[in-house]
């Protein structure tokens, strides 16, 4: 069993995926509990979807993939705030309007490159483990940025999550608090494309999240538990994929998926847990009589 474990850290390339995939499980599970609360899980597919002509792009020009990526999520997301508030129609009709027109932009553009484009199909299904030294300073350095604005603006991102009408009341720029909102997204989601790929995206942004408020009410230990299952499916999942030598992306979200139907079996609020409660305490009652 420790040889299992401790062999797959004797290579340079593992160490490098078991680093990136503990900053990605993090800073997901941190700005996915806000996208959960909010209701906005759609949009994490929608600007990995975004982000794809912006890789397209950075190919033909020889560019940064992660910047290329970065500029076309973050300016999808800010598109997505300001149709919404222009047009004055809903969220989901402007991600759904913008998720469809930039992800044609970038087919379109991948339609015009001749031949067999590997580093492109990376993009699509994630390449954690071939995550280079550049990628891991890439990622340290986006998810520093991201993690430090949810710092710096914690309480005021809480506070527009839950009562926005009150934010709003009280002197919060509410609209711009949900613009930089959105870029977080944007960039936690550059940052999760080297792990699972567009495809797989939003389930790291959502599916820890959701598992955490399963188990728990409270935000805090909904954001401890998101990151504690984020970072644990995301190692486990590594592991996984190169004892049975699978795709790492898809094996981190099917772990992320088991531990989340898991807690909807066990959980107290929704599996076996919770029947047993009330059976508990009537019990208890009846013997008190």
């Amino acid at each position: 069993m420790i040889d299992l474990l401790m062999t797959p850290l004797e290579h340079a390339f593992f160490l490098r995926a078991l680093a990136a995939a503990i900053i990605v499980g993090t800073v997901c599970a941190v700005v996915g509990t806000y996208v959960v609360l909010k209701g906005l899980a759609f949009i994490g597919d929608a600007i990995s979807h975004a982000a794809f002509p912006g890789v397209v792009v950075a190919f033909l020009v020889h560019g940064p993939y992660l910047l290329g990526a970065g500029v076309a999520a973050v300016a999808t997301a800010l598109s997505i705030g300001v149709v919404s508030r222009r047009a004055r129609i809903r969220t989901d009709t402007a991600i759904g309007v913008l998720f469809a027109g930039t992800f044609a932009l970038g087919i379109f553009l991948f339609s015009t490159i001749n031949g067999y484009v590997a580093d492109l199909f990376s993009f699509l299904f994630g390449y954690l483990l071939s995550t280079s030294v550049d990628d891991l300073i890439s990622l340290t350095i986006l998810a520093g940025l991201v993690l430090g604005a949810v710092a710096v603006l914690w309480k005021e991102l809480l506070y527009a999550t839950f009562d926005p009408l009150g934010a709003s009341a009280s002197g919060l720029r509410v609209d711009w608090l949900e613009s930089i909102f959105l870029a977080l997204v944007a960039l936690t989601i550059v940052i999760s494309l080297q792990a699972v790929g567009i495809i797989l995206v939003v389930a790291m942004l959502v599916t820890p999240a959701a598992t955490a408020q399963l188990l728990v009410v409270r935000f805090g230990r909904m954001m401890a538990l998101a990151i504690a299952v984020g970072i644990a499916s995301s190692v486990v999942g590594l592991y996984l994929s190169y004892w049975v030598d699978a795709a790492s992306g898809a094996t981190i979200v099917l772990v992320e998926t088991g531990a989340f139907l898991g807690a909807l079996a066990l959980g107290p609020r929704t599996g076996l847990l919770g029947r047993r409660r009330p059976a508990a305490v009537a019990e208890a009652q009846a013997q008190q009589a």
